[in-house]
């Protein structure tokens, strides 16, 4: 099973949940886990790459459960500099939320690869949404909780088709014969998008498919749920409000969310947490 995530130094404890979530649940199964990392600096911050020590330290994790299983941190520096998404540089969201526009340029990313936001726990097995047939799809995704009721016209033929972009099977042979990320990218060179790769995604898609919601559960836990996404939500009792609460933030979840569904992985985590640092 072929899995992608992207991000900085910042990301690396919410890989390590994840991560530790996939191998609870692939069994003997191999893992290769890509991670798509870079030097970047927005207008007012610079970050840090996801570190090569960090990347080693998960590398071991994942051959103690299986030897077959792989890691391969890739810097994407050189490709982001060549096409910077520079209207949307400035928003909320850090440049490393858009590495994953870079996949179909990336030779070492096999065809069928599973890309995860960093903030995602995954309950169960992913055996069968993994090994789908994705015939002539871009690819595979899950409706976005809130957005589906905002942003559902792009294409007349549907009614609800807007996909949150933290869990995806990407089908990249297929992306790049319809050249999806190149265009998207040039329209982040350009104009400034809410939510930018998430809607500018759904834009541009032509061939996407969706998955039921218990793939990328965004709002609250359910029975059926594989894989939980703690994105941010709102709220609205008492009052109206937004609610950001992220796996790694482990007091928070259980006084917030009320959640110890994953108190095995989550002191786990704490436990392994201090290895991610080189001394």
């Amino acid at each position: 099973m072929n899995i992608l995530f992207c991000g900085d130094h910042q990301a690396e404890d919410g890989i390590l949940i994840a991560i530790l979530s996939l191998l609870k649940n692939a069994g003997t199964d191999e893992l290769h886990i890509y991670i798509l990392t870079m030097y970047a600096q927005s207008y007012k911050k610079k970050f840090q790459p996801f570190s090569k020590h960090a990347a080693d330290y998960l590398s071991s994790l994942l051959t103690t459960k299986n030897p077959q299983s792989t890691l391969k941190l890739i810097d994407c520096t050189g490709l982001f500099a060549k096409e910077p998404p520079l209207a949307n540089m400035g928003t909320h969201f850090t440049p490393y939320a858009m590495l994953r526009l870079f996949a179909d340029e990336i030779p070492q990313l096999p065809d069928k690869i599973l890309y995860l936001d960093a903030d995602v726990i995954v309950r169960r097995s992913l055996q069968k949404f993994y090994h789908q047939e994705l015939n002539d799809a871009e690819f595979v995704g899950v409706l976005d909780y809130w957005g589906r009721f905002f942003f559902h016209n792009f294409h007349e033929h549907k009614t609800f088709d807007y996909i949150n972009s933290g869990v995806l099977l990407l089908n990249l042979p297929k992306i790049k014969e319809t050249r999806l990320f190149g265009r998207i990218r040039r329209l982040l060179q350009t104009k400034s998008v809410f939510m930018p790769d998430q809607t500018a995604l759904n834009f541009y898609a032509q061939y996407k498919k969706i998955a039921p919601r218990r793939y990328n559960e965004q709002y609250k836990l359910k029975p059926d749920t594989v894989i939980q996404h703690f994105s941010t939500s709102f709220r609205f009792l008492p009052i109206f409000h937004t609610q950001t609460v992220k796996p790694w933030d482990v007091e928070r979840v259980h006084k917030v969310l009320k959640l110890h569904e994953y108190d095995d992985i989550l002191n786990r985590y704490l436990q392994l947490r201090g290895n991610l640092v080189q001394d």
